[in-house]
């Protein structure tokens, strides 16, 4: 199974890696990724480094298996339908990317991406991360919705009994995982 993993600009980068991580620890699943421009801005400033993401979460996760394309390759096989991502996830989902595949706005690899899962019926999971949500968001990914795309933002529920910050992550990693139909451990389930 090929998956995609797309990381725009919003809050909580890092999200988007831990699901890289525990996506590279399935010995079927292929992964790729594309990290756009203000997600590199919103990963140096909320963690107050210079260091290119990619690089921080290569080394602290020890991603070896994930493959790269830069948002603005246009040509990136994963821009063709004909490469046959089976699923594609954006974690975390700025407003700004949820419009643009809205509008139907293909001018960048991420959105390319989002275009291709849509015009092949494939599964598009968008992880939105803000809060609140403007009516505008909330059309569009109502919309979005109606076109069989998954709405599924990073949402605390208690019946994990989360402890840390890393449960937390796990939980959300596991949500997404399970909305791919991958089996996990990740969290306590609800009994």
């Amino acid at each position: 199974m090929k998956i995609l993993v797309l990381i725009s600009g919003a809050s909580g980068v890092e999200l988007g890696f831990y699901l890289l991580k525990a996506l590279e620890n399935i010995s079927d699943v292929k992964t790729y990724c594309v990290l756009s421009d203000s997600a590199l801005k919103s990963f140096c400033a909320e963690n107050k480094t210079d260091e290119n993401p990619i690089d921080f979460f290569t080394k602290k996760l020890k991603l070896a298996k994930t493959e790269f394309f830069n948002n603005n390759n246009l040509a990136a096989p994963i821009s063709s339908g004909s490469f046959g991502i089976d699923k594609t996830i954006i974690a975390p989902c700025s407003i700004n990317t949820l419009a643009q595949i809205y509008s139907g706005f293909a001018d960048t690899l991420i959105s390319r991406a989002a275009a291709v899962a849509l015009k092949e019926r494939k599964s598009l999971i968008i992880a939105l991360r803000e809060m609140p949500l403007s009516s505008i968001v909330l059309k569009q990914a109502y919309k979005l919705s109606k076109q069989g795309v998954i709405i599924a933002p990073p949402i605390y529920a208690n019946y994990s009994k989360n402890e840390n910050l890393q449960d937390l992550i796990n939980f959300f990693v596991g949500k997404w995982l399970s909305l791919m139909d991958i089996e996990h451990n990740l969290y306590k389930k609800w009994e």
